[in-house]
């Protein structure tokens, strides 16, 4: 019971944090190219997990996780921060944090099909109701003029939680074997090395000179988020089912609209409040405790998670 409410606080902390990001996003564009920002918070990360190495250890590699491991890595960091950047630049945060409500249903789906985890009607339920309320809320949204083109950003939003559901398949089969901190840990690696040769491209602006407010941000990102939001989260989902943890995915719109309107002044209706009650309600109904033991994952199955391809 003790491991269960602290994967539950691991969550819904990891939840604040990451709905505290689409801010930090918005704030580290102001000045600087997103591409320097996500390689910064990469680069920031990496660094920090160099005082830590001797903690990432316990892991019992096997043939074959390599392809594993790189494909939960491409998925995210990788892919999935490429076009989180473009959404973030082309909407408002409280709309990208709308669309991340689609997340859970993309993953229990996948983890009924490749990880043989039970979802129950009462779960698909409470994905249903919570996605209403996060549907709700993103409406209420207004474009700014820090948010240009709402809908090409919505969808890059939505092409990034395609890979955000690869990588939690993927990360559900990884953590039967390996540290949470060391898969963390791989994450901001790989994605430095990834993002490093973005810096030269000539579509990129790097920066004339340092400004405060975005490299603070940046420095925020990757400690707290890189950091701290994903190795709560590889926590969380090392100790319940993916399906339910996903869930929990469903609370970002809501601290999104809430950090939208206290640090960037989007403006937040009444009508959000209500929306924000059923998002809630949807992920406490989602949470029903599944009667039938999950199976085990068979760490040689080849229908565990997606193909390396």
């Amino acid at each position: 019971m003790r491991s269960e409410w602290i994967s539950v606080v691991s969550l819904v902390l990891a939840m604040i944090l990451w709905a505290s990001s689409f801010i930090a996003l918005k704030l580290a564009f102001q000045s600087y190219d997103p591409m320097v920002v996500v390689f910064g918070r990469m680069a920031v990360a990496s660094l920090f997990f160099l005082f830590f190495l001797g903690r990432c250890r316990g892991n019992l590699y096997r043939k074959g996780d390599l392809k594993y491991l790189l494909f939960m890595a491409v998925c995210e960091p990788c892919l999935y921060f490429v076009f989180e950047a473009r959404a973030i630049e082309n909407t408002t945060a409280s709309q990208a944090g709308m669309i991340t409500a689609m997340l859970p249903l993309m993953v229990a789906v996948g983890a009924r099909v490749f990880l043989k985890e039970r979802v129950t009607k009462q779960t698909f339920a409470g994905f249903a109701l919570a996605i209403v309320g996060a549907s709700w809320l993103g409406m209420g949204a207004l474009p700014s003029e820090n948010a240009p083109n709402p809908l090409w950003g919505n969808f890059c939003e939505f092409m990034a939680m395609v890979f955000a559901t690869g990588y939690t398949l993927t990360l559900k089969r990884l953590t039967a074997r390996y540290n949470p901190l060391f898969l963390t840990a791989f994450q901001a690696f790989v994605g430095t090395v990834f993002f490093f040769p973005f810096l030269f491209v000539e579509s990129t602006t790097l920066p004339g000179k340092l400004e405060w407010v975005p490299s603070l941000s940046i420095f925020y990102l990757g400690v707290f988020i890189t950091v701290g939001a994903y190795g709560l989260y590889n926590y969380g989902v090392s100790r319940i089912p993916a399906s339910q943890a996903s869930a929990y995915v469903n609370l970002i719109p809501v601290f999104t609209i809430v950090l939208g309107w206290m640090v960037l002044g989007e403006r937040f209706t009444a009508a959000q409040y209500l929306a924000s009650t059923l998002v809630f309600a949807g992920v406490f109904l989602s949470q029903e405790r599944i009667r039938a033991a999950v199976p085990s994952v068979d760490p040689e199955a080849k229908t565990c998670c997606p193909p390396a391809s």
